[in-house]
């Protein structure tokens, strides 16, 4: 298999080794979330070899068309090795930290080596070279000149800070992946095996499938329901831009067009709670808050975010004319919730426990059993007409939901364990069985890229917290902007698209969090504010040219050039770059601070904002706007946008008089044009 026709294909597809690795893979998973049996760093060790195994069986070194299978196998077991390693010294290892052996030394090479060159076949060159970078700064950086030398380390601190220990190639990212990410994608997979994309799409085409640019307008409502289970922009694309992008282009969307409006809504539902992208589970364990404060502070951005792209696709389809779909051709949306609302269960279920308190590895433990249950029993009450069986489920379900809070994880094992015999022998059930496999399988598949990514990014965070070098950084951003926020502001942004270029979100994330994102809480940006800046423009770097991961995505579906869909991109979304801007200099717009009245005026004032910009950017409102109002509609955005003491003013009046004036003129020249 190539790396295109690897884990990129269907699960019943897969050779049957490389199916089974992942099916292992997911129940490591899930029972060293449910019963706890081994350590942090056995957990972490394991995670990190089982992604080792499964790339090496699935991606070839280069071209070839499969991995040539003695080598994958021998690459694979090594990896698998060191996590064994890890296991079984584990005592040894902590009494003797620091003080690497002989053996030490080779399994801790090894493991660098092999992360390496995983992560170099999953996503290619680009964050491998970065990393490579800050090795070797780790290990040369003593002969560079000025504040930037550190102090020097031998090779075996190095080794030894990277592979053992939780401060590198184990650190944050890494158990981050092998415990909430891991649970939440498996969440996704099993709701997307169940039909949850169908759900959300037939309900966005009955919402606003008839409605002025209708499918563009199904485009970013399916994408942000989407992003509510599974919080990968790039899968989205790939999932729900199979339907929307066809349907946009038959409807008289320029193709280009047509795919930047599915990857711009895509990219968005990384910052859409209630399950956000792996990088906000990481950024909640970094700055050490619970995950609903972070997913409290993207809330009003997701929403604004999203507001924006649907307004510049309404806007844009007003200016070119395009209608919506027949009414009668729209599904109808009350119906596609009636036939699967019970797929809306566990999400409601996984919400509720999320903005409890409850820590994120009890609530996907929850939501992914809750899901199987759902999906298991259905099976079974639209299989079999019997109103004792659908009781009985309800009995179930209500049993397995007490079972997590009074009678244990056990009980809830045994009420699956149930579901599956009870489907084993009713007739159709071993599809649903089969379904459930390939949504564990999924799992898995879906987890590698981001795993992958977690584990190497590690060598950055232990240079860093070895070296010191981020304060050297933060140093620098301070000299720049201590008279000036707005540019350290504007550098920091800069600095995530640049590293955006050809490498993931959550590398990006990390790097600038590390380095750029200490500067600007020094400059008074709260901590949650600061993190979000670089998250939000890390997310952006997906869809700025020249390397524009979503883009390319949507590339092959719209058949159209990667690089023309970005640019489209980021015309879109350009309203919704002031939006971190906004929060930084009033944060009331994620939510911090106690009062109500601040956050609802900041909310509106973000809205209008990303309404005068998205004028000035599509020159278009009832009829086509002059130069001049164009010009008018920026410079009030603008002054939303700076904060000042009358800019808030300045902004809100022009902002009416330009709308005001523009109406009036429009319904003026209408008995003219008729």
């Amino acid at each position: 298999m190539s790396e295109q026709q690897g884990l990129n294909v269907s699960p019943s597809q897969w050779p049957k080794t490389l199916f089974y690795v992942a099916l292992l893979f997911s129940a490591y998973q899930i029972i060293t979330a449910a019963f706890h049996p081994v350590s942090t760093q056995v957990l972490r060790s394991g995670h990190v070899a089982f992604l080792l195994l499964l790339i090496f069986l699935s991606y070839p070194a280069r071209g070839a068309s499969r991995p040539w299978q003695p080598l994958a196998w021998l690459l694979g077991l090594a990896g698998m090795a060191t996590a064994f390693y890890q296991w079984h010294f584990e005592a040894d290892l902590i009494q003797r930290s620091g003080d690497l052996t002989r053996e030490d030394m080779f399994v801790g090479v090894l493991l660098i080596v092999l992360v390496f060159e995983a992560a170099r076949r999953v996503m290619g060159i680009a964050l491998p070279l970065i990393c490579t970078l800050f090795l070797a700064y780790g290990l040369f950086g003593q002969y560079l000149p000025g504040d930037l030398a550190h102090r020097g380390y031998g090779f075996d601190q190095i080794v030894n800070q990277l592979s053992f220990g939780t401060e590198g190639l184990y650190g944050t990212p890494t158990y981050v992946s092998a415990t909430y990410i891991f649970l939440f994608i498996l969440f996704g997979a099993f709701l997307e095996q169940a039909g949850m994309i169908k759900l959300f799409t037939d309900f966005a085409m009955g919402m606003f499938g008839h409605k002025t640019g209708g499918p563009a307008k199904v485009s970013v409502a399916s994408s942000a329901l989407m992003g509510t289970i599974t919080g990968s922009g790039v899968a989205n694309v790939v999932t729900t831009g199979q339907f929307t992008i066809p349907l946009m282009k038959r409807f008289g969307y320029k193709p280009e067009f047509a795919g930047a409006v599915e990857s711009t809504s895509s990219m968005g539902s990384q910052l859409m709670p209630p399950v956000m992208g792996a990088v906000a589970f990481i950024m909640a364990e970094t700055i050490n808050v619970p995950y609903v404060e972070v997913a409290k502070a993207a809330l009003l951005p997701a929403l604004l975010y999203f507001g924006a792209v649907f307004w510049m696709v309404h806007l844009e389809a007003k200016r070119a004319g395009l209608k919506g779909l027949p009414k009668d051709e729209c599904p109808s949306a009350l119906d596609a919730v009636k036939q699967r609302w019970y797929l809306l269960i566990p999400l409601v279920v996984l919400v509720y426990l999320l903005f409890s308190g409850f820590t994120p590895m009890f609530s996907g433990t929850v939501g992914l059993a809750l899901t199987a249950i759902v999906i298991l029993g259905s099976a079974l009450i639209l299989r079999v007409s019997s109103n004792t069986l659908r009781i009985l489920f309800w009995i179930a379900l209500g049993i397995a939901c007490a079972g997590f809070f009074k009678l244990g994880i056990g009980v809830v094992f045994g009420v699956i364990a149930a579901l599956v015999a009870a489907c084993w022998f009713v007739k159709g059930g071993r599809e649903t069985l089969r379904t459930c496999v390939h949504a564990l399988a999924e799992g898995a598949r879906h987890a590698v890229p981001v795993g992958i990514a977690c584990a190497l990014v590690g060598v950055i965070i232990g240079v860093v917290s070895l070296t010191g070098i981020a304060t050297t950084f933060a140093g620098y951003i301070l000299a720049i902007g201590q008279n000036n926020l707005f540019l350290s502001l504007v550098l920091t942004m800069i600095t995530c698209l640049v590293l955006g270029m050809g490498i993931p979100t959550i590398p990006n994330y990390i790097i600038t969090s590390s380095i750029a994102a200490p500067a600007l809480l020094d400059l008074g940006v709260p901590l949650i504010v600061s993190h979000m800046f670089v998250f939000y423009f890390g997310l952006m770097a997906d869809l700025t040219p020249p390397v524009a991961l979503a883009c390319f995505a949507a590339a092959p579906i719209a058949r159209a050039s990667g690089f023309k869909i970005s640019l489209w991109a980021v015309r879109i979304a350009a309203a919704g770059f002031v939006v971190p801007f906004m929060a930084v200099y009033d944060p009331a717009l994620m939510m911090q601070g106690d009062s109500l009245a601040a956050i609802i005026y900041m909310f509106v004032k973000g809205a209008f904002a990303i309404g005068l910009w998205s004028f000035a950017v599509v020159g278009f409102i009832s009829r086509p706007l002059a130069w001049w109002e164009r010009l008018i509609a920026f410079a009030a955005g603008v002054s939303l946008v700076l904060a000042l003491p009358i800019s808030d003013q300045l902004g809100f009046g022009l902002g009416i008089l330009l709308v005001a004036q523009h109406l009036w003129r429009a319904r003026r020249a209408q008995p003219i044009a008729a």
